[in-house]
């Protein structure tokens, strides 16, 4: 099973991901397979809270790079399922020229 440890102000554990046709389409519109979604993930990434689109559930952002190096930006949410707390990835795409050099400076 997967197991993720997510640190931002708060640390929490989660036990996978939530996909269904709607969200995997979505991240898959920006050419973002569901696979390099989790594979990020798996590795450190910076994530902050995303109020701008925060509503009825609050997001996140979660900034990282694929296994490639290719650094990528995912929305998701956290969902809780039959007891699982999983992210729920909402949108993902790879990150424009200005945000990679943006990324870069605060990670160097």
């Amino acid at each position: 099973m997967y197991k993720a440890h997510l640190s931002w102000p708060m640390a929490v554990t989660v036990d996978g991901f939530d996909w269904d046709d709607a969200n995997r389409a979505k991240c898959g519109k920006h050419g973002v397979p569901s696979e390099e979604i989790e594979a990020m993930f798996a590795v450190e990434v910076g994530i902050a809270p995303d109020l701008e689109h925060s509503g009825d559930e609050t997001r996140f952002i979660a900034v990282g790079r694929t296994r490639a190096g290719r650094p990528m930006f995912v929305a998701f949410t956290l969902r809780i399922r039959d007891g699982l707390r999983l992210i729920r990835p909402v949108s993902a795409r790879y990150m424009h020229a200005k945000e990679i050099r943006e990324y870069e400076a605060s990670h160097s």
